[in-house]
């Protein structure tokens, strides 16, 4: 045992002697750092008798001497240095100007000697005393000179000792001219061990012999603790670090049978109250800190005891509370000074600290009455304390997460036997009251719901600074939000509930109201960023009564509401927050329909448009829309792209997810997509960049340009892979219904229209290789149309069956030199380079198409009539050439007439 204490003693010390080490260092350092910078002493100027007497008396009668001044003057000027110690020159005979004295040389350093025998002897003396004493008993013990209650006398008559000696030390060096060095303070020492000798001495008492009943004991080292702690205003910190770890520590060295928790508590708070007096009187920050702590820690033990410790605990947090905001929060009754208009962390740390051991308490006892009783009270007391001290209003955000964290989890605890409102009672839960503890809850969130909202409204303009009112007001406006949100989930169990949603539209309206009021007030700090709060509770709660009183799947569509509602508001009152909370609110909706696409799940519905898929799309997409037109009547910025993105998802999504729920039957899960499906999607694809296209001209919007470029490589990889490949019904058994009306149209033909309109739309306002691009996709995607509807005409409804027979390789030649020509006519007619480039281009294709194929596979008249029909058609084109587009001009000749020339 006494190894154990003397290994103890050995840790203290070192840790002392740590401590002031580090702070010689720091103070080495500063010095160091004063030299460095060319910091010296100024000498002191001689005295003015002095300088009259050295300093020769003017004559008028040698106008020399006075012409001679001015230079002597200037030359004296300019000499501005002399080294320290440089010695002075002598004066000239016959007197002359002194030189200044010099100044006094540097403090040498103390050597390695001086170390030796000022500062390390003296803590390896302090730690030899200490451990002296326990193997001076240990060594009784061992050779059985001394009986016990000897050992336990002379061990306390040591102690005294060396307390008597240390506080003698301390007279005797502030009597005397010797300053006591700070970093070896011997005095201190001196005390030190004294009181660790003391405090073993007690508990060996206790422990080891069994003199001392445990209350006995206990009392002695809370004493020896307390005179420790009280020793420190004379001696210094490192005594009062030992002072309440040794203070804190004695509880667990004494154990009993039948433990007595409200003496344990009562002796804790006279601790903390000696600890937290000796803090704010020496103004040490780092002990205040260090005994709640400590006393939080004591929180804990026995807590799932049941009921009966309920009381001892909450008179340990609630006397620590009320210790903390008496001694600690600055500005607040015996508390240091506090700076105007400046969050202190450790005067809100300390109250933050005891509210959440009162958390704590509330939990372990599964929300007991008494406990929330406590609680509350303690929650009320925060407000009030911040209130009258700004340096602890950090606490009042501390207290608002404490308060949702114990109805969150008395929500999360929630149990089936609780009233579903107004629906009545859980199926197959016979009806039962509501029980105290939902009453008692009820209470206690209105409390707290009214006192932080009217605390939040009423403490704006009440500051110099920007950050208290905007605490409170956060305060206000996630409270009781959050306690709403909490209650609601406990007793109605996430159901539709008209009387939340009645309390979620009373409290936007007093939000709403508070917003209006806050507004006319003149500009206060902080007061726009509360008035943005206070609107910005409004919009939750109206989201939050959507979402109470509508079925499930409206709180994607009640979110995005108030996403154009933030927008609005915006425009009425031009607040920077509003328009970020427009862009969050969008973002929420963006992934709440990532969790989901379906919005509510398998109630989707099977009828084609009209299901819940048009609502969940279609009424965020409308709002996102008008959101972003209110946002931009303000400027672009990050929240309006942000909202504008939005829109176009979620107007994208709309028609796809339509789409797909319209071809398979509902499931919008389904694993492959049908021609039809690749078909629509492309089509959808290019008249949505059609349409951005067009709008990007007037917004000159970035995201709508992006927007319009992003749907348009989307639909040339759709039409590539889709309809060109994987939905090819020319390479894969597909199914074709219909002669002229049928997939092919849809997934050719009008795809080709569309982009045929998109490379118009861009002709001139996007590089020419853009344009060209899209122009070829409708080039290649008509032709494929006309190719497939042909095959469709000889072989039915399945073009993969039989062969390609003569008749339908003529008809291929004819068809395409038929749409070359058309192409022509098209581009003659309307001036069109482009179109004639393209029919250039089929006819080309037409032209291989015969010497490559139809040479070899055609026979007889078709091959005659193919070469015939291509042959007619070329020398057709030449003439049109010819005659219509390069017709050259008449030139005059050089006898004045004219000459008609062709090409």
């Amino acid at each position: 045992m006494f190894d154990f204490f003397a290994m103890a003693i050995a840790v203290v010390a070192l840790i002392v002697a740590r401590k002031t080490f580090n702070q010689a260092a720091i103070l080495r350092a500063r010095l160091d750092a004063m030299e460095a910078t060319g910091f010296q002493a100024r000498p002191a100027p001689p005295p003015l008798t002095a300088r009259a007497e050295s300093e020769p008396t003017p004559t008028t009668s040698s106008p020399a001497i006075a012409a001679e001044q001015p230079a002597t003057i200037a030359s004296a000027e300019q000499t501005v240095s002399v080294e320290a110690n440089e010695p002075a020159a002598p004066d000239d005979v016959g007197g002359g100007t002194a030189m200044p004295p010099p100044l006094p040389p540097d403090q040498p350093q103390p050597g390695f000697e001086e170390r030796i025998g000022t500062r390390w002897v003296v803590w390896v003396g302090g730690l030899t005393l200490a451990l002296g004493g326990f193997f001076m008993v240990r060594y009784s013990i061992e050779a059985g000179l001394l009986g016990p209650g000897v050992r336990t006398m002379l061990g306390g008559a040591f102690a005294l000792a060396l307390l008597a000696a240390g506080e003698w030390m301390r007279r005797k060096d502030s009597i005397s001219t010797i300053d006591a060095l700070p970093i070896a303070n011997i005095p201190a020492i001196l005390t030190a061990a004294g009181t660790a000798v003391a405090f073993a001495t007690v508990y060996a008492a206790y422990a080891l012999y069994g003199f001392l009943a445990p209350a006995t004991a206990f009392i002695l080292l809370g004493l020896v603790a307390l005179g420790t702690l009280a020793a420190a205003l004379l001696h210094g910190p490192a005594l009062a670090g030992l002072g309440v770890a040794a203070a804190f520590a004695t509880p667990i060295l004494v154990s009993s049978d039948r433990p007595d928790f409200w003496a344990l508590y009562i002796y804790l708070a006279i601790v903390t109250a000696a600890a937290l007096s000796l803090a704010r009187i020496r103004l040490w920050r780092w002990l205040a800190v260090t005994a709640i702590l400590f006393a939080l820690l004591w929180t804990f033990p026995c807590l799932p005891c049941g009921p009966s410790m309920i009381g001892p605990h909450a008179f340990h947090v609630v006397t620590g509370f009320v210790l903390a905001a008496l001694l600690v929060v600055c500005g607040f009754m015996f508390g240091p000074p506090a700076d105007e208009g400046r969050i202190e962390p450790i005067s809100s740390g300390s109250l933050a600290a005891y509210l959440a051991g009162a958390t704590v308490i509330v939990l372990a006892s599964f929300h007991a009455d008494a406990a929330m009783i406590v609680f509350t009270a303690l929650v009320a007391a925060t407000l009030l304390v911040a209130w009258r001290a700004q340096a602890a209003t950090g606490a009042v955000g501390a207290a608002a997460l404490f308060v949702f964290a114990v109805f969150a989890e008395w929500a999360v605890r929630g149990n089936p036997d609780m009233l579903v409102l107004p629906g009545g009672p859980l199926p197959g839960i016979g009806p039962a009251a509501t029980d105290s503890s939902v009453s008692l809850h009820l209470i206690t969130a209105a409390i707290f719901a009214a006192g932080f909202g009217a605390a939040g409204f009423l403490a704006q303009g009440r500051s110099v600074s920007a950050v208290i009112p905007v605490v409170w007001s956060a305060a206000a406006v996630f409270t009781p939000l959050a306690l709403l949100i909490a209650l609601y989930a406990r007793i109605a169990h996430l159901d539709r509930s008209i009387p939340f949603a009645i309390l979620a539209v009373m409290l936007a309206a007093a939000y709403g109201a508070a917003t209006e009021i806050l507004t006319k007030r003149d500009n206060r700090p902080g007061l726009p960023i509360s008035i943005a709060l206070f609107a910005t509770g409004a919009l939750g709660a109206l989201a939050l009564a959507l979402t109470f009183a509508l079925e499930k799947g409206w709180l994607t569509i009640a979110l995005a509401l108030m996403s154009m509602g933030s927008a609005w508001i915006s425009l009425q009152r031009p607040i920077p927050f509003l328009r970020s909370l427009a862009a969050i609110l969008a973002g929420i909706v963006v992934l709440r329909i990532g969790y989901e696409p379906r919005i509510v799940g398998g109630a989707v519905g099977t009828t084609p448009i009209f299901n819940w898929l048009l609502w969940g799309y279609g009424v965020p997409a409308l709002s996102f829309w008008a959101a972003s037109i209110f946002l931009r009547r303000r400027g672009d910025d990050a929240p309006l792209r942000t909202v504008e993105s939005a829109a176009i998802l979620f107007t994208v999504l709309l028609v796809f997810m339509e789409i797909r729920h319209a071809v398979n039957g509902g499931d919008v899960y389904m694993d492959t997509a049908s021609l039809t499906e690749t078909a629509l999607q492309v089509c959808t694809a290019l008249a949505l960049a059609i349409g951005l296209e067009r709008l990007r001209i007037r917004t000159g919007s970035v995201v709508h340009n992006v927007a319009a470029v992003l749907l348009t490589a989307f639909a040339a990889v759709a039409g590539v892979v889709g309809l060109l490949f994987l939905n090819n019904p020319a390479l894969w058994r597909i199914e074709i219904g219909g002669v002229f009306i049928n997939p092919i149209l849809l997934g050719y033909a009008l795809p080709a229209v569309l982009a045929l309109l998109l490379s118009y739309a861009v002709a001139g306002r996007r590089p020419a290789g853009y344009a060209n691009s899209i122009a070829g996709a409708a080039l290649v995607l008509a032709l494929s149309y006309v190719t497939l509807e042909i095959r469709r005409l000889y072989h039915g409804p399945q073009l993969t069956s039989g062969g390609t027979g003569g008749a339908e390789q003529y008809t291929y030649s004819i068809a395409w030199l038929a749409f070359g020509v058309v192409l022509l006519g098209i581009g003659i007619l309307f001036n069109s380079q482009r179109a004639r480039l393209a029919s250039a281009i089929v006819i080309a294709l037409t032209i291989l198409k015969a010497f490559l194929i139809d040479m070899s596979t055609l026979t007889g008249a078709y091959r005659a009539l193919s070469f015939m029909c291509l042959g007619l058609v070329l020398v057709t084109i030449g003439w049109l050439y010819q005659r219509i587009l390069f017709r050259r001009r008449s030139t005059p000749s050089s006898d004045g007439s004219a000459v008609q020339a062709n090409l």
